[in-house]
């Protein structure tokens, strides 16, 4: 069951090297724990993203912690590309494995049925089979001139994002956010940050039991009130756009984006 830690002993298990997997923007993203990941100085982390990324990709990829990142697309949004992520790509220092929403998906989904890997169509014919010479195209052996690609099971060796809340014993309401299960379920260990610990039983009540992950997918849990911020937590509070913007012209330059770390993630050590 998950066991209550403090933030930087929950985040002792995500080792340098490691297959992190985390969320998209609106599904709960762990960005306090992103920031103390950053201040540990973790290195050579191979991300995927579920399915795509924005701010937790950009200053993990610009703060130098990421060596291979799987995901369908990095985009601050409405705010414009991800900078520390195109200089990256511009500069040739990620490997990128490109993918599509549906890929990782169905990658995920092997893992958690306990495949090896996965079929799946719309890929054939693409520039992507070129680029990921693991996604295998064979004849299915039910029809006739029907090609389908096989993709192997991704399967991280941690998963970190962010819920409401949990309880004592670890386990974790996620709500209607459903993709938090398939990280759960897809990776050896799950790590979760959470607003608040409840008073009580989340499986033991009715109305809050079919939006609780289990305590025993979840390694550990640590409280980290506003802990997507500057990112959404959906149904609980939106994303800053003031301060999203105002980093997107920070990150522009390496300059820029080393005082929005020492004002954002470092100086914040002691808060």
């Amino acid at each position: 069951m998950g066991a209550i830690r403090p933030l930087d002993e929950a985040l002792s298990g995500i080792a340098d090297g490691c297959m992190l997997a985390v969320p998209r923007e609106v599904s709960g993203v762990a960005m306090a724990a992103t920031r103390a990941l950053i201040r540990r100085g973790v290195k050579k982390l191979h991300v995927v993203a579920l399915p795509t990324s924005s701010l937790q990709a950009d200053l993990l990829i610009g703060a130098g912690c990421i060596e291979t990142l799987e995901t369908s697309a990095v985009s601050m949004g409405e705010f414009g590309p991800a900078p520390r992520f195109t200089a990256a790509m511009l500069a040739g220092t990620l490997h990128m494995k490109d993918a599509t929403c549906p890929a990782i998906y169905a990658s995920m989904e092997a893992s958690v049925k306990g495949l090896p890997f996965m079929p799946l169509r719309g890929l054939i014919g693409s520039d992507l089979m070129a680029h990921r010479p693991e996604w295998k195209t064979i004849d299915n052996p039910y029809g006739d001139n029907d090609p389908i690609v096989l993709l192997p099971a991704i399967r991280p060796d941690v998963a970190l994002f962010h819920a409401p809340m949990a309880d004592k014993a670890g386990n974790v309401w996620i709500g209607r956010t459903r993709d938090l299960a398939t990280l759960a379920h897809a990776s050896a260990r799950t790590i979760v940050t959470v607003e608040k610990i409840h008073d009580g039983d989340l499986l033991a009540d009715p109305i809050l039991a079919a939006g609780t992950l289990p305590g025993f997918y979840v390694e550990a849990v640590a409280v980290a009130e506003n802990g997507a911020w500057p990112l959404p937590l959906p149904d609980h509070y939106p994303a800053d756009g003031a301060h999203l913007s105002d980093y997107v012209k920070r990150a522009a330059t390496a300059e820029g984006f080393a005082r929005y770390l020492d004002e954002y993630v470092h100086a914040r050590r002691a808060a």
